[in-house]
């Protein structure tokens, strides 16, 4: 008796139907959006949560105002040629426009997280003069004394700057005031002691943290 094979009618198919699959699996990752840009917007800031020891901590520690909110640094995400940038004033560089992918390295690096907060849409026509103001201001040295000067900036300064013709934000009495004990933070007061200047207690001045608890802007959640 002469056996005759039957095409592999049932393999082939199976066969295709991984290669298929497979094929659907890397176009979908290919074309899904990037996740750590994709709920960006263009003029979102992104507030770096703070540590707890050193000079993030020592900010933290008299600025805080809500419990959700912990800050120590905040830039502002710019799309430009379908790539996202982040303007801010950090003191490695002071004011600059960084490439986003490198800004979230230096941030996972130092353990700590990014998230967007939002202007409300009554506000958001405010984000390309922003924008603008923000890019006028790159080169500038890093503020180190905290002290509004118009030579260098601090983070919160610069953004405050960036949106101030259309008072998005407002200057505050800066306080280095431990809330626990109600006395002058000894960090601040050896910070300043250092740099022989009096602790800048009362001027006028701004912090991440503040900037975080306007009632203009809403969470986004982590990039």
């Amino acid at each position: 008796m002469i056996k005759v094979n039957k095409p592999p009618q049932k393999k082939t198919v199976q066969i295709f139907t991984y290669v298929l699959f497979f094929a659907v699996t890397l176009l979908l990752q290919y074309c899904a959006p990037h996740p750590k840009a994709g709920p960006l917007k263009n003029g979102d800031l992104l507030f770096v949560t703070a540590k707890e020891t050193g000079l993030s901590g020592a900010i933290n520690n008299v600025t805080q105002t809500q419990k959700e909110a912990s800050f120590d640094h905040i830039g502002i995400a710019e799309k430009e040629n379908n790539h996202w940038y982040v303007l801010h004033a950090a003191p490695k560089g002071g004011s600059q426009k960084q490439d986003l992918a490198s800004f979230l390295k230096d941030q996972s690096d130092d353990g700590q997280k990014v998230v967007i907060y939002r202007l409300k849409s009554e506000y958001q026509k405010s984000v390309p003069a922003a924008l603008k103001n923000a890019e006028t201001m790159l080169g500038k040295p890093y503020n180190f004394n905290y002290i509004l000067d118009e030579n260098s900036y601090y983070c919160s300064d610069y953004i405050e700057r960036a949106f101030r013709e259309h008072n998005i934000f407002k200057l505050e009495p800066m306080t280095f005031i431990d809330p626990k004990t109600g006395k002058m933070n000894e960090f601040w007061t050896e910070f300043y002691k250092k740099k022989n200047l009096e602790v800048p207690e009362g001027k006028p001045g701004c912090n991440p943290n503040g900037l975080a608890a306007s009632d203009k802007l809403e969470r986004v959640g982590e990039l």
